[in-house]
């Protein structure tokens, strides 16, 4: 038996070539639907992003006030929202699908024959980029223009928004750029059982998700609280 000593790493033998080193996996990203009940930690979200991410997500730099304006005025009964939590249940990740009649957007008239179109928008905290936040927002929004019976996801963006680039390409999109800023168009497949039930198990086990999230908050809070009682005593 050969020994080894701990201290040192150990060496290929000769003719056998070393193994390079193997790539971290990405963590698993949920992606859960919500309510108008996080209306306040969708303010939190878009509160948080500085300049520069802020003109990425809307094409310009808006105020905190506006901000607040544009929470306060998604209307979750037409609109559906995304959001992907970290283990505080902060939210890293936000995609917003928009639903709108089809003459709204006269460029995607000739694109589709149904009623409807859907534009989406997606911003990602700092802490949470380089995870596939982005891509997994899109996944799910995807899924979802299909179930509800829309064939064409639509994106505006500035041409320099990487994120949102690096998106349509992995999507497969048409993209058209004009004067620094880009339209990119998806065409979506009908509903079928297997999209159905897909976003019905995404759902679930998103919520599940969060359950365990909140309940695991809940009980840090609750052992702080003790430990500071016990200080006190």
């Amino acid at each position: 038996m050969n020994s080894m000593d701990p201290g040192k790493s150990a060496v290929p033998e000769p003719g056998v070539a070393p193994q390079p080193p193997r790539k971290p996996k990405k963590p698993w990203v949920i992606v859960k639907e919500l309510s108008k009940r996080a209306h306040w930690r969708l303010r939190k979200h878009f509160l948080a992003l500085d300049e520069a991410d802020r003109l990425l997500r809307f094409g310009t730099v808006l105020p905190d006030e506006l901000i607040i304006k544009y929470v306060e005025g998604i209307d979750f009964a037409r609109d559906t929202v995304f959001g992907v939590y970290d283990s505080r249940l902060r939210l890293v990740g936000v995609g917003h699908l928009a639903f709108a009649p089809r003459e709204q957007l006269p460029v995607l008239s000739a694109a589709t024959s149904k009623e409807r179109i859907a534009e989406f928008g997606v911003s990602v905290s700092a802490s949470a980029r380089g995870k596939g936040v982005g891509s997994k927002l899109f996944e799910r929004a995807a899924i979802r223009c299909r179930n509800a019976d829309i064939d064409t996801l639509y994106m505006h963006c500035l041409s320099s928004n990487k994120v949102m680039m690096h998106i349509a390409k992995k999507a497969g999109m048409e993209i058209q750029r004009d004067y620094g800023e880009a339209d990119a168009y998806l065409r979506l497949p009908p509903a079928n059982p297997a999209s159905v039930l897909q976003e019905a198990v995404d759902e679930q086990v998103a919520s599940f998700d969060y359950v365990f999230k909140a309940n695991a908050r809940a009980a840090v809070k609750w052992l702080e609280s003790l430990s500071g009682f016990n200080k006190r005593d």
